[in-house]
C-alpha cells in the first residue's frame, strides 16, 4: 500500500472536501430556505438562518400546503413508509424463497424458471407498467395500499443476489445437516438465513430507499389525496397552477422526504467518529532466530 504524504496528501483531501461540499450545498440552500418567511424567498436567495424553522415544520406536518390539497405531510411520509416497508419486506421474502428452492431443489425447468426470471431484468418499466396498471384497476386495487405495494413486490435482482449468494455456502453443510435429520425447512431456518443476514440487511436498506422513492407508480394507482406519497406531494406543491410555490414549505417537506437519508448520514458518522484504529499486534521474533541472536 503506497502512503501519500506531504502535498499529495493535503491535494487528496482538498478534492474530498469539495466533492463533499458541492454535495452539501443545496441541501445547506433548502434547510436555510425552512427558516424564512414566504416573503423573503420572493426574488432572492438566503444564505443565512432566519427564526421560521419551527413554524415552518409544524405548519406542513400537521396543515399542509392549502393550495395543493391541504393534506398534511405525516400522513403522506405514513403512505411512504408503508409501501416502502411493504416492497422491502415481499420484495426479500418472495426473493429469497424463489431462489432457496432454485438452488437447493431438483425438479424439471429448475434452470428455466431462473432464465426467465432474470430476463425480466431487461425489461424497461415503462414496457411493464401499462398492463401492470390494467390488472391492478381489474382487481380494484387502485387507492389501496395494496396497490401501492403488491405489483411491485417481485425483484428479479434480489433473486439473483441470494442464488449467487446460497451458490457459496459449501454441500458439506447440506450434508450435515442431513445426517442431523434437519428437513429442507430446519436447513432454511438454521443454517441458510443465518449466513445471508448481511445480504438480507443491504437488500433492505436498498429496496427501502427504492420504494420510499417510488414516483410514477403511486402516481398512476392513487387518485385520492388521502393516498398520496411524500414524492407525490413534494410534485403536486410545485405545480400549483395560477399561483406562485412556497418555497420555504415545500423545502420544509423535501427535507422530510430525505428522512431516510438523513438516519443513514447520521448513522454513518457515528460510526466514523466511534472508529478507533486497531493496534497492530507485535511481530513475534521466531525460535530459531531468537537462538541464533543469542549466540
Amino acid at each position: 500500500m503506497v502512503e501519500k504524504k506531504g502535498l499529495g496528501k493535503a491535494v487528496g483531501h482538498a478534492v474530498l472536501w469539495f466533492g463533499i461540499a458541492i454535495v452539501l450545498f443545496p441541501l445547506y440552500i433548502a434547510l436555510v430556505a425552512t427558516t424564512h418567511t414566504f416573503d423573503v424567498l420572493i426574488g432572492s436567495t438566503p444564505l443565512w438562518f432566519g427564526g421560521e424553522f419551527l413554524k415552518n415544520f409544524t405548519t406542513v406536518l400537521t396543515q399542509g400546503l392549502k393550495a395543493a390539497g391541504g393534506i398534511p405531510v405525516w400522513v403522506m411520509m405514513a403512505n411512504s413508509l408503508v409501501m416502502a416497508l411493504g416492497i422491502a419486506i415481499g420484495k426479500i421474502a418472495i426473493s429469497i424463497t424463489a431462489a432457496y428452492a432454485i438452488v437447493y431443489f431438483r425438479f424439471p425447468g429448475r434452470e428455466l424458471c431462473f432464465v426467465l426470471i432474470f430476463i425480466t431484468l431487461m425489461m424497461p418499466v415503462e414496457v411493464r407498467i401499462v398492463p401492470t396498471f390494467q390488472v391492478a384497476a381489474n382487481l380494484n386495487f387502485i387507492d389501496s395500499y395494496l396497490g401501492l405495494v403488491l405489483p411491485l413486490i417481485a425483484s428479479a435482482t434480489a433473486t439473483f443476489l441470494y442464488r449467487q449468494m446460497f451458490m457459496t455456502i459449501p454441500a458439506e453443510l447440506l450434508e450435515a445437516a442431513r445426517i442431523d435429520g434437519a428437513g429442507p425447512w430446519r436447513f432454511f431456518v438454521d443454517v441458510v438465513l443465518p449466513l445471508s443476514r448481511t445480504n438480507t440487511a443491504a437488500l433492505f436498506v436498498v429496496l427501502f430507499i427504492y420504494g420510499w422513492n417510488q414516483y410514477l407508480w403511486p402516481l398512476l394507482v392513487t387518485n385520492q389525496e388521502g393516498m398520496y406519497t411524500i414524492v407525490m406531494g413534494i410534485q403536486r406543491m410545485v405545480n400549483i397552477p395560477d399561483a406562485v410555490p412556497e418555497w420555504n414549505l415545500i423545502m420544509a417537506v423535501a427535507l422530510l422526504g430525505m428522512l431516510p437519508w438523513w438516519c443513514s448520514a447520521c448513522r454513518s458518522f457515528s460510526s466514523v467518529a466511534s472508529w478507533k484504529p486497531k493496534n497492530k499486534p507485535a511481530k513475534r521474533i521466531p525460535a530459531w532466530h531468537a537462538s541464533s541472536s543469542r549466540t
